[in-house]
This record gives structure tokens, C-alpha cells and sequence, in this order.
């Protein structure tokens, strides 16, 4: 059998943090006297900081005004959400079950290494995990593919045999323009048509392990190719 490889997202994905993050940026943003709507902030997560700070703002990533945001917006996130941030219901099971097939497990993330390490756990999965690229690897985030592109070189998987497990919008086009097949989920807040162009989508990580023997996760239903 040839190697296949599975790209997980986290935020959104693995755990419920979507709101966190958005609030996290929304109250360093605030202290910064940068007063942003949450559903504005909200709207971009899944992106990293290089791209929602300007996206939000007129506030570069690299400036000082920018850096002292984003610092301060890890420290909220720690010290006031982390605590109450939930792994999404069956993300063990699913995970020990892609492993059983031979999947390897990649985390994708756009956010930094050390939240993410601290996300996965607090899913109880990060034993499950091969190796973890994260936005401190790579000088554009997600919708871009970098992030995607250091993974399957690092695991040493050609993009026809990896999907890409997320739940935003950029998640799925950052997939496409690595021509990698992606697996949406609705638990990050985005309806379905927002997902379009992943090549199945459900409502979470326990609706994929209950319909996983019909997803495009079981070798007999893969997907030829995705597009780049």
C-alpha cells in the first residue's frame, strides 16, 4: 500500500477555539486602541497573524505596533481561554482510527508551535501526531500552500496520496493550490457552501468516524486528483 498521509488542521478542527482566537485578537487589538468588530476578527481565523493583523487593521505583522499585538494576543489566548478550550467530541477515536489504517498524522496549522502543541493537548492526541508544521515554519500562512508544501516534503508524501482535514475556507484553498484533496468540517462555523471545493464535507469530527467507511478517508473511495 502506498504511504498516505492525513493534514490536520487544529482550530476549529480538532478542538473548539475558533471563538477564542477571534476574541484573543479582538481584546489585544483593543488595548492596542485598535477597536475591531469580533464577527470581523472571527470571519478571518484560520488565517495567520501576518495575514488577519492587516487584514483587520492598517497594522503591519513585522512592525512594532503589530509585534506587540500579536504577543500580547498569545498571552490572552493562555491565560484567558486556553483553560476553557474543549476538544471536539470522538478526535481520539478518529485519530486512532487513520492510524490503524496506516494513515500518518500531520498537523498543519497556521498557528504558532508551541499553542499548537498546547491545543493538541488539550485534545489528548498529540501522542497520535508524526510531526507538527506550524505557521513558525513557513513566511505565509494559510490560504497560501506553504504550510502545506514543507509538510508533505518533511513526511515525504506526494500530494496525490495526502488529504487535508480542516474547517475553514483558506484550509480548502490552501489544499487546492497544493492539488491536495481536502475534508471539510462544519465545526469551525462555515456553512457548506463556504466550504466549497473540499471533496466531502461533514459536520464534524464525530460525523466523519460515524460515515468514515464512505469518506474519502477509506482507500477504496479516494479521489483521483485535485486540481492545483
Amino acid at each position: 500500500m502506498t504511504d498516505r498521509a492525513v493534514l490536520l488542521d487544529v482550530d476549529g478542527t480538532l478542538v473548539n477555539s475558533n471563538d477564542a482566537h477571534a476574541r484573543a485578537w479582538t481584546e489585544a487589538l483593543a488595548e492596542a486602541g485598535c477597536i475591531v468588530p469580533f464577527d470581523r476578527i472571527r470571519e478571518q481565523i484560520g488565517k495567520g497573524g501576518d495575514k488577519l493583523l492587516p487584514e483587520v487593521s492598517a497594522i503591519q505583522p513585522n512592525s512594532d505596533a503589530g509585534k506587540q499585538i500579536s504577543k500580547r494576543r498569545s498571552e490572552i489566548l493562555r491565560e484567558r481561554y486556553l483553560p476553557h478550550i474543549e476538544p471536539f467530541p470522538g478526535v481520539r477515536s478518529l485519530l486512532e482510527r487513520m492510524r490503524e489504517d496506516g494513515l500518518h498524522l500531520v498537523v498543519t496549522t497556521s498557528a504558532q508551535e508551541e499553542e499548537a502543541r498546547q491545543l493538541l493537548r488539550v485534545a489528548g492526541v498529540e501522542d497520535l501526531i508524526e510531526r507538527v508544521v506550524s505557521g513558525d515554519d513557513v513566511e505565509n500562512s494559510k490560504p497560501d500552500p506553504d504550510i502545506i508544501a514543507v509538510a508533505l516534503k518533511q513526511a515525504g508524501i506526494d500530494a496525490r496520496d495526502a488529504f487535508m482535514l480542516g474547517d475553514t475556507p483558506y484550509d480548502v484553498a490552501a489544499a487546492s493550490k497544493a492539488s491536495v484533496a481536502c475534508i471539510a468540517l462544519r465545526s469551525g462555523g462555515w456553512s457548506k457552501q463556504a466550504l466549497h471545493g473540499a471533496v466531502a464535507i461533514f459536520d464534524d469530527v464525530s460525523d466523519l468516524l460515524e460515515h468514515y467507511a464512505d469518506s474519502p478517508l477509506d482507500e477504496h473511495n479516494r479521489p483521483t486528483r485535485v486540481g492545483g
